[in-house]
């Protein structure tokens, strides 16, 4: 993702700034924009944590309480992307986003933890590439 840097560091600069601007409109503090989309990456990976466990212990109540909360970050993300750049990231987040809130969902109709951790997997990657194009300190 380094190498792209050049490109992708404005989409994710604006990204980030969308996000900040959000959770500053709802009184939140948060440090930067681009800690608070890491802070958002982590959340969707301790929620898909609880949600394999909820499934696992057979608790409706909880797989779906975690699942909910994990499809609302990313429902979140999508809302910041800044789809208006030409030739950004965005539109392949909101694509990739997309199939994650559709692997969270079929996983609860399945009961299948093996898609929350394909979209865990899939989170674990977008954390390490933000940290790498962001500079955010872990």
């Amino acid at each position: 993702m380094k190498e792209n840097n050049e490109n992708t560091g404005k989409g994710f600069q604006m990204y980030g700034n969308n996000a900040h601007n959000i959770y500053a409109q709802n009184n939140i503090g948060i440090e930067s924009p681009a800690k608070l989309i890491e802070m958002l990456y982590e959340g969707v990976l301790r929620f898909n944590a609880q949600a394999k466990k909820a499934i696992k212990d057979k608790n409706i109540e909880k797989r779906v309480y975690w699942m909910n909360r994990s499809t609302a970050i990313i429902t979140e993300l999508i809302a910041t992307l800044d789809m208006e750049q030409p030739g950004n990231i965005s539109q392949y987040l909101e694509g990739l986003y997309n199939y994650q809130i559709q692997l969270i969902t079929d996983a609860g109709y399945e009961n299948n933890f093996l898609k929350l951790d394909e979209c865990s997997n899939v989170f674990k990657v977008l954390l390490e590439a933000w940290r790498e194009t962001t500079d955010v300190a872990q």
